[in-house]
């Protein structure tokens, strides 16, 4: 994929994590062609960047998104011209008030869980982001994912962690300090939203 050799021309120090990239970008465009959705999670920076690649996806990104005609004819001119193409992804970190709620009656390292529980079917994709690999709330929303039919993908630093062994695919950039690995994470999802919407609306 062009987008992924000119992500590895920028930073050539991920070319370990090239044949994840281009498999998770498969999956990716599998499950959206499919009509399927991308549920995402994680904590602080990684919330973060959950809420960045959900509005990557949910607008355009880079390039003009034209609405299905049958779409833009239902909308009518107005809306049409003032609405993008569109990619279904949720970003769990984002609902306060149930987070807030949970945290308080429950078992907070279920939240996402909890969220996948309400949110996923099978088809649907979880990406769990850790720069360590390791945090609880999102090992379990992987393995409530892996149960109810979702695909996996792991999102970490260089040792995976834990998660590394439960997801179907696991991206782990070659670092282990914490900012250096969410340096690192940006220009993956970035790279992963443009095959995506390069692909989808050519």
């Amino acid at each position: 994929m062009e987008d992924i050799d000119k992500l590895l021309k920028r930073r050539p120090e991920l070319e370990s994590c090239k044949e994840d990239i281009h498999s998770s970008c498969e999956l990716l465009l599998n499950c959206f062609r499919s009509g399927k959705q991308l549920l995402l999670c994680g904590n602080g920076g990684s919330a973060a960047d959950c809420e960045h690649i959900a509005g990557e996806l949910v607008k355009r990104f880079s390039r003009p998104r034209k609405l299905p005609n049958e779409i833009a004819k239902k909308l009518g001119p107005d809306l049409a011209e003032n609405l993008h193409g569109a990619l279904p992804a949720l970003s769990l970190p984002s609902m306060v008030g149930f987070t807030t709620a949970f945290v308080n009656d429950d078992v907070p390292e279920y939240a996402f869980a909890q969220q996948v529980v309400a949110f996923g079917k099978p088809g649907d994709i979880l990406l769990g982001i850790t720069t360590s690999g390791n945090s609880r709330n999102i090992i379990h929303a992987v393995k409530a994912a892996n149960a109810l039919g979702l695909e996996s993908i792991g999102l970490t630093g260089q040792s995976g962690g834990d998660l590394a062994s439960i997801c179907k695919l696991c991206i782990k950039v070659p670092a282990s300090d914490v900012p250096r690995v969410q340096e690192l994470h940006l220009p993956v999802y970035h790279t992963l939203c443009q095959v995506v919407e390069d692909t989808l609306f050519p």
